[in-house]
């Protein structure tokens, strides 16, 4: 067992609600038509081609665009637009104020509570528990699973117990790390028509005279000294 194998370093939970004994049996018995029955991975570009979700793990956004060979083209949660226009909210504004969030309900508060909790995006979600729930459904899942690990605000200590957890959990592997960029593109342009960046500070750039864009005056970070007895220290990272 896992547990044998790393002496004892694992915490899963191996407690049973439904009667596996005879099914055991009868597989001794008798064996299995196919031996392997589920696998789970993300397949990103074929499901947008059929229309489905591109796996079990929550959704990247609410609406993008992907790339690939065959062009660019717009990605929908239809779930979501099937509930927005339950409650008469799918409308050029919400389709707006989507993009502008980047597929996310978390700040459209026109959106009920139980509907922005239900549709939160992956980077969204404590990344624990997506750790946590590939953890419980693993038991389940007896060819594979591809997990990707969603992080917002990454840092060294986070990809630490990240990683810690999904060992301790005793998940048989992890797919990528997906993270979020430092910066992104400000839903504007200067007059010129390029867009400004926006810093993880907020700090927006200033329009020149000319209409082009300076980059803000950021602080410059203040150096990290080693901590030995501080957990939370990253000096080291």
């Amino acid at each position: 067992m896992l547990r044998d194998e790393r002496g004892g370093y694992v915490e899963i939970d191996e407690s049973s609600s439904l009667d596996w004994a005879p099914l055991r049996a009868r597989i001794a018995e008798h064996g299995m038509r196919n031996s392997n029955c589920v696998a789970i991975a993300p397949t990103a570009t074929i499901s947008n081609i059929i229309g489905v979700a591109a796996s079990i793990e929550p959704d990247y956004q609410n609406i993008y665009v992907k790339s690939n060979l065959s062009g660019e083209f717009t990605v929908v949660n239809e779930q979501l637009v099937r509930d927005l226009k339950g409650l008469n909210l799918w409308d050029d504004v919400m389709v707006s104020d989507l993009k502008y969030f980047d597929g996310s309900l978390a700040k459209i508060d026109r959106v009920p509570a139980p509907l922005r909790e239900l549709y939160a995006t992956a980077f969204e979600i404590d990344t624990a528990w997506i750790v946590e729930a590939g953890a419980r459904r693993q038991k389940w899942i007896d060819q594979a699973q591809s997990l990707n690990i969603y992080m917002a605000g990454a840092s060294g200590k986070k990809l630490d117990d990240t990683y810690k957890l999904a060992w301790l959990r005793g998940l048989k592997t992890t797919y990528y790390l997906r993270t979020l960029a430092a910066t992104s593109a400000e839903k504007s342009t200067g007059q010129g028509g390029e867009l400004n960046a926006v810093s993880e500070s907020g700090a927006l750039p200033t329009i020149s005279a000319k209409g082009r864009a300076k980059p803000a005056a950021i602080a410059e970070p203040e150096p990290k000294f080693c901590a030995i007895d501080d957990p939370t220290c990253e000096a080291c990272q």
